[in-house]
């Protein structure tokens, strides 16, 4: 790996090219497929599951590097992605296997980078980057192999030619991106596991704006049909279902960038509806009470996280990829700021061990609540499971409230 000054061009269209908008540069041999691609490069500490972490939608327009060296071991298979594509805007890593080995594999990372149109870099410091984007913040950055490193007449392209590619990549902040990793069509996962072939325990409106594939499978492992929505559905849609209660996913972008779903989540939680929010719907729920959010200097995204859920006590160690976060106050409980309380009273349930970022919202007086990270954890860890049970409980004593208030309604 080399790291040059933007005056020097010692490289060749063999290589590949890792360029910062900050001046940094780092060269490397290409990994997947070759190319040109830009985005905000973040850094995952996940040690396992890159299958799962490329095929999350909140990896839009995002350029992931893996603090782990050693990527690729276990190849890829069909039953790991969280969604029907790979979403990272390129990939960074240092050591690639050379070798797949594993009995679930049917083929190679490299293999299903190239198919994807993924550009990505290999053989760099990852260590010295990370290091770098945690002290200087996230930023933009490119990717450049091939062709896309010459110019016109075949000569190599200046790194102030690559640099200024990369300083017109939109920053993210202020970039509004869950329509375009939604579903366009709605669908239904019907129960399974132990209530497969049964009635539903409840019925959830799940709300698509980057949702990872294992969501739903968890609800659905707890009795629940998910009717799965477009990030375009009304909230008049949603009554429609008459569901028992309402979710809204994960998700890429900026949450300041949302008017209309905050708009719908405030509809929601006026009706009534219990509601259930993963990263971004953590976002969203609290803008909805009236809190503001901001963006995260490197943010969070790995699956060791330790997080402390403040009504138990206990310590999780969770899954997380966000960028964004929850502008809320530490250890009390206060009026939701929107409408002068209009929705009761909120506390911040759960806190990021290693910053102190609000990883979880807590309503009081109506049945919701959320956390930033993500429960459903696929590849692990699973600790924060029970998060589902506890949406599951919420439709459950909603119902059997509305179920008496109906009957106490008839007598009288």
């Amino acid at each position: 790996m080399n790291q040059l000054d933007s005056a020097t061009d010692n490289y060749t269209a063999q290589d590949a090219v890792l360029v910062l908008e900050d001046g940094q540069v780092y060269i490397g041999e290409p990994y997947g497929a070759v190319g040109a691609t830009r985005g905000e490069i973040v850094f995952s500490t996940a040690m396992t599951g890159y299958q799962e972490t490329l095929t999350d939608p909140s990896y839009d327009r995002q350029i992931v590097v893996q603090t782990f060296p050693h990527i690729g071991d276990t190849g890829v298979n069909p039953s790991d992605p969280e969604s029907s594509r790979i979403w990272v805007a390129g990939y960074v890593v240092r050591d690639p296997s050379v070798n797949v080995s594993n009995w679930r594999a049917t083929g190679s990372l490299d293999d299903a980078l190239v198919n994807n149109g993924i550009v990505g870099i290999s053989h760099i410091d990852t260590r010295k980057l990370v290091r770098h984007l945690r002290t200087a913040g996230v930023m933009r950055a490119g990717i450049f192999s091939g062709d896309a490193l010459l110019d016109g007449q075949g000569e190599p392209r200046s790194i102030d030619a690559l640099l200024d590619d990369v300083r017109q990549t939109p920053q993210m902040k202020g970039m509004s991106l869950y329509d375009e990793v939604s579903t366009k069509e709605r669908y239904v996962v019907e129960p399974a596991g132990a209530f497969e072939g049964k009635e539903p325990v409840a019925t959830v409106a799940a709300v698509d704006l980057g949702i990872k594939a294992m969501t739903p499978q968890r609800l659905a492992e707890r009795g629940c049909r998910v009717v799965v929505l477009p990030s375009t559905t009304t909230f008049e849609e949603i009554e429609q279902l008459n569901p028992d209660g309402v979710f809204f996913s994960n998700g890429p972008g900026d949450p300041e960038q949302a008017d209309d779903m905050v708009a719908m989540l405030r509809e929601v939680l006026s009706s009534g509806y219990p509601f259930f929010g993963i990263c971004f719907g953590n976002q969203l729920l609290g803008r909805a009470l009236g809190f503001g959010t901001y963006k995260l200097k490197f943010g969070h995204r790995g699956i060791n996280q330790p997080v402390k859920d403040v009504t138990t006590g206990k310590v999780e160690v969770t899954a997380h990829n966000h960028g964004f976060a929850v502008d809320a106050p530490l250890g009390q409980t206060v009026d939701a700021p929107y409408q002068d309380g209009a929705f009761g009273k909120v506390f911040v349930s759960h806190v990021d061990l290693n910053d102190d970022v609000v990883e979880g919202l807590q309503c009081v007086d109506i049945p919701a609540f959320s956390v930033q990270y993500h429960p459903e954890a696929a590849a692990g860890p699973h600790d924060a499971a029970y998060l589902f049970d506890r949406f599951v409980a919420m439709m459950n004593d909603a119902n059997a409230k509305n179920a008496k208030e109906e009957s106490t309604n008839a007598q009288a």
